[in-house]
């Protein structure tokens, strides 16, 4: 997967200026990702990003409405990406079962930095994904933003491990369910091991989470 020449389609409303367009745009993607990781999101600012970056914040808001429009774009790059791995994954393999279990363990196992796209340290979006991409539709324009298409990347991801849960068990009532527990729990867990270890029985030493969501895959379609 590495080297090779991918393009992920973001929702244009998402941006003013495609980021990837220039090397601004990629240093603004770059350095932002590290910012949020290593200060949060609510402590993030276009001026201190402006600052890392060593250029005037009027020259994010070229690419960038606001801030929670940079963390949706960050959030639906990752589930473009996500898919990526899925298709490549799943691709020419035949058995449902091998295509699901493949599936589960992408959207569970933990992120390991590629140098498919160099401006992007996926392990640390990742990190973000996990404790601040909930923040990108617990908002009161969700409605609103998900009619425009805001969160198409994540769904889409949905949809496509759902379809292969239903090929391997066409009578299932939750499939959409199911795969969106499955991602979303993992994330808690990987955020509750990490900050909050009481609520959890993984630690670094012993991470059972891709095992425990994959007994669950198969205990609900087998």
């Amino acid at each position: 997967m590495n080297n090779l020449n991918i393009n992920f389609d973001v929702n244009k409303e998402l941006y003013c200026k495609k980021p990837d367009s220039s090397e601004l745009g990629k240093k603004i993607l770059s350095k932002s990702i590290e910012l949020i990781d290593k200060i949060g999101f609510e402590a993030f600012t276009f001026k201190k990003l402006g600052e890392e970056i060593n250029s005037p914040e009027s020259s994010i808001y070229r690419y960038f409405k606001n801030k929670h429009m940079l963390l949706v774009y960050l959030t639906s790059w990752y589930w473009r990406w996500i898919e990526y791995q899925i298709v490549f994954a799943t691709t020419n393999v035949e058995s449902p079962k091998e295509r699901l279990l493949k599936s589960i363990s992408i959207l569970t196992k933990p992120v390991m930095e590629s140098t498919l796209i160099p401006y992007i340290n996926e392990t640390l979006l990742s990190n973000i994904i996990i404790s601040e991409s909930i923040k990108s539709y617990h908002t009161k324009d969700v409605d609103a933003e998900n009619k425009k298409g805001f969160f198409k990347a994540y769904k889409i991801v949905v949809q496509r491990v759902s379809d292969i849960l239903l090929e391997l068990k066409p009578d299932f009532q939750y499939p959409h369910m199911l795969v969106s527990t499955i991602i979303e729990g993992a994330h808690h867990q990987k955020y509750f091991a990490e900050h909050l270890p009481s609520l959890t029985d993984i630690n670094k030493e012993n991470n059972s989470i891709e095992k425990f969501y994959t007994e669950m895959v198969i205990n609900f379609t087998i």
